[in-house]
């Protein structure tokens, strides 16, 4: 018998090369130009994967705060429920490392939730109540890297929004859960006419906690959402993200942004951002997201980004000094 860590590290290995060497699905027409690295999403049916919620570390949670209370600005908003931010250091996927602050405390996130429009659409394809077109992947693409309502308003119509709240509702993904502060919440199509189906705790629209959205990109990262050759295409569908602030306008100068599967929402005040960031060589793989409700939460959201990086021990070369020539 061989030991266990070395059969899972074996079944892990075999099932990346596997979903790495996958030919398109039957029914996506489209074919791909930009990949996510070949590893990802990391499969591996010889393990159970941990609950992020039972992962939280406190360790990783008191840095965080550590370096959160220099900036008075930050501690304040996180007091009043204006701000809240998660993170997960993926180092070793198997044993992720969780903090958060203030991770079951809903807002109003603009068009982050988006994501959950995304994985409701695959789960209707897989199930064969939605045809994958060429249009359809389309306006998936436009709806995750330009966030356009448009795309978005035709996928929802497509769905509808009983249809996701199904999804995020169900107890395969519960990534919304009223005894948990709720979670992602789509209850309006992305423009101003239209129903709406507000969320079941504060009447929101478009919602979103940081713990929920912590597992939608753990699940991804995964392939537990719908499957793993779904959860392939979700991640090709949101790398090289074409909005770049907040976070991406911090990452840019360091890492591919194939490398970068992002959604983020903005709307008057509110503010919000998520990224899961997978860096080949394996230096820097972790999830961070935000929301914040200020008028400076650009700026707040893209100072975040080395502050979370200074917590997870990431460095970078510093950039060259000026010369004397």
């Amino acid at each position: 018998m061989f030991p266990r860590v070395f059969c899972s590290r074996y079944a892990r290995c075999f099932a990346c090369a596997v979903v790495a060497l996958m030919p398109a699905l039957p029914n996506s027409p489209v074919a791909q130009t930009v990949l996510p690295p070949p590893d990802l999403p990391v499969v591996d049916t010889s393990c159970t994967w941990p609950v992020l919620r039972k992962s939280l570390s406190v360790d990783l949670n008191n840095r965080l705060r550590r370096e959160l209370r220099g900036s008075p600005k930050l501690v304040d908003l996180a007091q009043r429920k204006l701000f809240a931010v998660g993170v997960v250091d993926l180092t070793d996927i198997h044993r992720p490392q969780v903090a958060w602050i203030n991770g079951d405390v809903m807002m109003y996130a603009a068009s982050l939730p988006k994501i959950a429009v995304l994985l409701a659409a695959m789960q209707s394809v897989e199930e064969g109540k939605l045809e994958m077109t060429a249009a359809l992947y389309e306006d998936m693409k436009l709806m995750m890297r330009k966030s356009d309502n448009a795309a978005t308003t035709r996928i929802i119509d497509a769905i509808g929004l009983k249809g996701i709240a199904r999804v995020v509702t169900s107890p395969r993904y519960a990534l919304f859960d009223a005894r948990k502060g709720g979670g992602l919440w789509v209850g309006k199509r992305y423009a101003k006419e239209g129903k709406r189906n507000p969320d079941p705790l504060k009447g929101l629209s478009h919602a979103a906690t940081v713990s929920q959205v912590c597992r939608f990109y753990y699940l991804l990262a995964t392939g537990r959402l719908v499957s793993p050759e779904r959860s392939r295409q979700m991640l090709d569908i949101m790398a090289s993200p074409h909005i770049c602030h907040k976070f991406v306008h911090s990452l840019k100068a360091y890492y591919p942004l194939n490398l970068v599967f992002r959604k983020s929402g903005t709307w008057k005040t509110w503010h919000s951002d998520s990224i899961l960031l997978w860096s080949e060589d394996g230096s820097a793989r972790y999830i961070l997201v935000a929301l914040v409700q200020h008028p400076d939460g650009e700026q707040i959201l893209r100072d975040l980004v080395p502050t979370i990086e200074k917590v997870l021990g990431i460095t970078h070369p510093s950039p060259p000094g000026p010369t004397n020539e």
